[in-house]
């Protein structure tokens, strides 16, 4: 029963470990969890969010459009569009570990048990990454589903970092 005890210890504290929050920052390197933006021309960007292992995809989003929001404040312009998004996942194809007890019959006896299980995915969930390439523009937001007010989004979505 020690074991199993501990067995299931283990495995909840790896559990919190895989469900870690994925920070709203730049990414440190080429596959780092964060944001990074490339500049296509004046105006126009490439904004990505790479979120880190099973990051809620409305999250991944989410900051996606947060740093298009920040980015086209700090460029100096009002609003921006979406011109071209793409969303990327890795599925999770982690290692697993199950636990499990519960009861049985044999030959001419018979038990009733309770089982209690667990299944802990090792590989952190799926990583799923989502770009935007934004074209910027000062003035009066155009009326374009997908144009946003860049202040509003900032004002809508910052608080949920």
């Amino acid at each position: 029963m020690k074991r199993i005890l501990a067995c299931l210890s283990l495995c909840a504290v790896l559990g919190a470990c895989a469900m870690a929050d994925t920070a709203y920052a730049p990414a440190y390197g080429p596959r780092g969890a964060g944001f990074s933006e490339y500049r296509i021309e004046p105006g126009r960007f490439r904004v990505t969010f790479q979120g880190g292992p099973g990051a809620p995809p409305q999250q991944v989003a989410d900051y996606a459009l947060l740093r298009a929001a920040e980015l086209t404040l700090a460029e100096g312009y009002d609003w921006f569009a979406i011109t071209d998004r793409a969303t990327s996942g890795r599925p999770d194809s982690g290692p697993r570990v199950s636990l499990g007890t519960g009861g049985g019959s044999y030959g001419g006896r018979s038990a009733i048990g309770v089982g209690v299980g667990t299944s802990l995915s090792l590989g952190g969930g799926p990583a799923v990454a989502q770009s935007l390439e934004i074209m910027m523009g000062r003035g009066e937001r155009p009326a374009d589903p997908n144009a946003y007010d860049a202040r509003g989004v900032r004002d809508t979505l910052r608080p949920r970092v």
